[in-house]
């Protein structure tokens, strides 16, 4: 007997459903015309990006064997992310860029630990379980880059995560 369950999961940092997302490419970089967002005028930063992982996985158990196939894609959300005009330059757009990164980094992350593992017939609490680790970690990630860097204002701690951010990429591109 086969049995075959599908699973559609799309994990967004801010849920928006029907709206353009632009997957992460490491040829295209994003410009500020990719941020359609209404600007938030009372914010204590100029830009704000909005970035998620959507993840899709499906299973499949016959004769007790268990197959997984699974789909993890970083994206931006145009809609969600929004600037100042008046007020930024190419320096936040860098800053808002790293934050991407930082999604395509877990997206990464979640392939890696997907990879390879053995699921028992708990598959669908035990990728749930992998995927709620790293949301949280890619969560913490965002946030520290933010605190550290002052929402881009501190120079020096930019300049350390944009150099970490891009090592990490690099450690994990074999899960691009």
């Amino acid at each position: 007997m086969k049995l075959l369950i599908i699973f559609i999961f799309f994990f967004l940092f801010v849920p928006q459903l029907n709206t353009e997302k632009i997957l992460w490419n490491e040829n295209q970089k994003l410009s500020w015309n990719d941020f359609r967002g209404k600007p938030i005028p009372s914010a204590s930063f100029v830009a704000s990006t909005n970035t998620g992982i959507s993840f899709q996985y499906s299973y499949s158990i016959q004769n007790g064997d268990i197959n997984v196939e699974y789909s993890v894609d970083s994206f931006f959300s145009p809609e969600g992310s929004w600037y100042m005009p008046q007020r930024v330059n190419a320096h936040i757009l860098r800053h808002e860029q790293a934050h991407f990164d930082i999604s395509e980094l877990h997206a990464r992350i979640l392939r890696k630990n997907l990879q390879g593992k053995k699921f028992t017939k708990r598959i669908k609490s035990e990728i749930e379980g992998i995927y709620k680790q790293v949301e949280q970690k890619r969560r913490a990630m965002q946030n520290k880059f933010d605190a550290e860097s002052d929402h881009s204002r501190n120079e020096e701690k930019e300049i350390f995560w944009q150099k970490y951010i891009a090592q990490q990429l690099a450690a994990y591109d074999a899960w691009k």
